[in-house]
């Protein structure tokens, strides 16, 4: 049987944290949980279940996520966050490929709780993630916050049954901040990379969005929440790229 490696980086999570361990305690041989110098109880609680903790300065997601790896004795791997947890049918497939690993890497779809409600369509399900992987093959990438996991080329990757829960907004609050974070942070990346601010992408990229999550991807179907978050998400592409142009007069 293969052994397996659960990696978790946290920052205050002490909210979340116990659910998401519960859940991989019958799944993993160890949990390393990389800590941004939390100021809660995240490291405490993290310890009571016999995870390894190693504190890191946080310098950004995707660089977070791979010191994380580099910390995992085993190279088969299962990457959450602290908001996350394994369902119990996706726990029971994970068992499975440690019996029968013929695969580099696994995706497996997200399930995101949003206030109470487990959200289907909205664009935000299946959502599916590749989060099983072989280390040695695969790292994180991406653009901050957007992380994800890219294999080298020719690596096989096959899908797994069940779903990552994802607790992610408690309150409508949460999410506007959220967005404010990641809105942020994105406006930063494009100014990096040298991206121009446009007036047509702010007064028409919110409207396909909208369009595209609640009408195409049925968003509608998540009654009042769905409609919560197709808003907000369209209002998120105007906020960024607003901030770009921010960015830009400003600097």
């Amino acid at each position: 049987m293969n052994k397996l490696s659960v990696v978790i980086i946290t920052y205050n999570e002490e909210r979340n944290i116990r659910r998401c361990l519960d859940s991989v305690k019958g799944i993993a041989d160890e949990i390393v949980v990389v800590d941004s110098f939390s100021a809660d109880k995240t490291r405490e609680i993290c310890e009571t279940f016999g995870a390894r903790v190693v504190e890191h300065k946080f310098e950004g997601h995707i660089q977070q996520k791979n010191h994380a790896l580099k910390q995992a004795r085993f190279p088969s791997v299962l990457s959450l966050d602290a908001d996350e947890a394994v369902s119990d049918r996706l726990s029971s497939a994970i068992l499975s490929v440690k019996e029968h690993w013929t695969k580099d890497a696994y995706e497996m779809s997200r399930m995101t709780n949003y206030c109470g409600r487990w959200i289907r369509h909205s664009g935000w399900y299946p959502d599916r993630k590749i989060r099983l992987f072989d280390k040695t093959k695969g790292q994180w990438s991406g653009v901050n916050p957007h992380d994800r996991v890219s294999m080298e080329d020719g690596a096989t990757v096959g899908r797994l049954r069940g779903d990552i829960l994802h607790y992610s907004y408690y309150e409508l609050s949460d999410h506007i901040r959220q967005i404010d974070y990641f809105t942020g942070i994105s406006a930063g990346m494009l100014f990096e990379q040298g991206r121009k601010p446009s007036t047509l992408r702010m007064l028409l990229g919110p409207v396909f969005r909208f369009l595209r999550d609640y009408v195409l991807k049925r968003g509608f179907l998540d009654g009042y929440e769905g409609l919560v978050i197709c808003a907000l998400s369209s209002q998120a592409v105007f906020l960024k790229y607003a901030k770009l142009r921010q960015l830009y007069e400003t600097r």
